[in-house]
């Protein structure tokens, strides 16, 4: 049980740093101007009322608090059924339920997630997302490889 703590805190540490993040984007940045951190990367101030890459955004936000809650509880769910030796996946999982937090903090208080990050070139840009978004998409590719690697490791001890 302690070490669910260890995944808990880092998942609590995660949802502290997305909202500090966005607590000072809307606090010391205007809307929608661009500032340039490097040629492909901007701070870009924007609200999300949908889910990722603003899919969804014709639905309530209740309906959409209610769809992060259930994944949360399932996520949470997974989370738990992980064995001890599979760190990476248990770390993903933390990642990706502090990003699922993060947002569903911004989403019940302000009605909208806050998005700030911005990859673009001169013809194209990525969609602008946040730190939350970032914690999930990497909490999920560490999910995968721990799959992946515990996959790849049966086939090798079936074969032998």
């Amino acid at each position: 049980m302690r070490i669910i703590g260890l995944y808990g805190l880092l998942a609590a540490i995660g949802v502290a740093l997305d909202q500090w993040i966005k607590w000072l984007v809307e606090t010391r940045m205007d809307m929608h101007v661009a500032i340039d951190v490097l040629p492909f990367l901007a701070l870009y101030r924007t609200h999300n009322t949908g889910i990722a890459f603003s899919m969804l955004d014709w639905m309530a936000g209740p309906f959409l608090i209610l769809i992060t809650i259930v994944v949360i509880a399932f996520v949470t769910w997974l989370a738990l059924r992980t064995e001890p030796h599979q760190t990476m996946g248990r770390i993903g999982f933390a990642l990706v339920l502090s990003g699922a937090f993060g947002n569903l903090i911004d989403r019940v208080w302000l009605g909208y997630v806050v998005d700030y990050f911005l990859f673009h070139l001169p013809g194209w840009s990525f969609a602008i997302f946040n730190l939350a978004d970032a914690f999930i998409t990497v909490g999920a590719i560490l999910i995968v490889l721990e799959e992946f690697i515990g996959w790849r490791r049966e086939k090798r001890q079936e074969s032998k």
